[in-house]
C-alpha cells in the first residue's frame, strides 16, 4: 500500500511515497529509506526499489529531495549535497515517528548520487543501523574528475567560472541562472559518450521520463557540489554494516570500489554482471539480483538484538570477505 506524506527538512517540507507491505500486522517493524539520483524524483528508480523491498516486507520510503520533484524549497532545482544528506536524515526522523515502524531497525538505501549522500548521512547519524547503496557515486568526484575519473581539469574549472558569473548575475537581478543536464537530441547524447546517453536514455525517453525530474540545475549547484565529500568519514559507519551494489560494466564502479576500500566495519561489494550503471535503475535482469541480495542483508541487519543469537551477533560485526 502507498500512502502520501510529507515530513519536515531544515524548515522546508519535503514529499514522499510511504509504502506498506500487505499483511502487516500492526506489531513495529523495519524500514528503509531510499534516496533517489541526483536529477530523480520518488516516482523513478527510488520508488522502484521502495515498491520491490515492501514487496520483501519492509516499510519503505522514498521522497523528492528539498529544491526538486513536489518537495519545497526555491531555486528550483537546486542541487545541495548539505542539504541532500539533512533530507536523508529527516526521513529517518519521520519513520522515527511512524507507529508501524521500529525507531532501532532504520536503514537507508541510496541509488547514485544518494549512494554518497547515504553514506555522509550514516556516518553521523547513528539511528541508521544499516546501509545500502546503488551505482554509488560521490557527486563531488564526478562533476570534478567526470564519471570514468579522466576528465581534463579545465573543464570543472570552467564550471566553476559560470557558477561564479551565474551568481554575479543573480546578484544584479538578472533571475536563476540554470544549465541542462542532458543533451537536446537521441544524436548529440550518443556522440557525447555512453554514460551521457545512459543518462538520457533513462531520464529523457519513455523508459523512466518524469515532467518533475530535474532536466537542469542551477549553477548556484556547481559550488556547493566542489567542495563535497561523500566518502570523506565512510569510516564512522563500522561498525554497522554496508552493502554496495554495483554494474560490472559501469564506468562510475570506481567510485563504489573507492568507498568500500575505506570503509572499516562489514562491509560487501555485490557485483552485478553485464550492468552499466544506469540499468540498474529499472532493468528486470539486473534489478531483480541486485534486490535479492539487498532483501537478504537489510533482513539479516535489521533484525531485532533480542532475535541474534550470540553467533548471529559474531557474524554482524565481523569483516565481510
Amino acid at each position: 500500500m502507498r500512502t502520501d506524506v510529507t515530513f519536515p527538512s531544515d524548515g522546508l517540507t519535503l514529499a514522499g511515497h510511504l509504502y506498506t507491505p500487505d499483511g502487516v500486522d500492526g506489531a513495529p517493524g523495519p524500514a528503509v529509506v531510499v534516496g533517489h539520483p541526483g536529477s530523480g524524483v520518488k516516482e523513478q528508480t527510488a520508488g522502484l526499489y521502495a515498491r520491490r523491498l515492501a514487496g520483501q516486507g519492509f516499510i519503505t520510503l522514498a521522497f523528492d529531495a528539498a529544491y526538486q520533484g513536489e518537495s519545497a524549497g526555491e531555486p528550483r532545482g537546486l542541487e545541495d549535497p548539505g542539504h541532500r544528506v539533512e533530507d536523508l536524515k529527516a526521513a529517518v526522523s519521520f519513520l522515527t515517528t511512524r507507529n508501524e515502524v521500529d525507531p532501532e531497525r532504520i536503514g537507508v538505501l541510496g541509488v547514485c548520487a544518494s549512494g554518497g549522500y547515504a553514506i555522509t548521512a550514516a556516518a553521523s547519524d547513528q539511528r541508521i543501523k544499516a546501509v545500502g547503496t546503488v551505482s554509488a557515486v560521490d557527486i563531488s568526484r564526478q562533476f570534478r574528475l567526470g564519471a570514468d575519473g579522466s576528465q581534463d581539469p579545465a573543464v570543472f574549472q570552467g564550471m566553476l567560472d559560470a557558477a561564479a558569473q551565474a551568481r554575479t548575475a543573480e546578484a544584479h537581478g538578472e533571475g536563476v541562472q540554470r544549465f541542462d543536464l542532458f543533451p537536446a537530441t537521441e544524436e548529440e547524447a550518443r556522440r557525447a559518450g555512453p554514460h551521457v546517453f545512459e543518462g538520457w536514455d533513462y531520464y529523457c525517453t519513455p523508459r523512466a521520463r518524469h515532467p518533475r525530474s530535474a532536466k537542469a540545475l542551477t549553477w548556484s549547484s556547481v559550488d556547493r557540489i566542489a567542495a563535497f565529500d561523500a566518502f570523506a568519514r565512510v569510516d564512522l559507519i563500522a561498525p554497522r554494516p554496508l552493502m554496495m551494489v554495483v554494474g560490472r560494466e559501469a564506468v562510475t564502479s570506481w567510485m563504489s570500489v573507492h568507498a568500500f576500500q575505506n570503509a572499516r566495519g562489514p562491509k560487501e561489494l555485490v557485483w552485478i554482471d553485464g550492468a552499466v550503471h544506469v540499468d540498474l535503475y529499472d532493468k528486470d535482469e539486473y534489478m531483480t539480483p541486485a534486490v535479492a541480495r539487498l532483501t537478504d542483508f537489510f533482513h539479516s541487519h535489521l533484525t531485532p538484538a533480542d532475535h541474534l543469537t550470540p553467533a548471529h551477533e559474531d557474524d554482524r560485526l565481523a569483516p565481510a570477505v
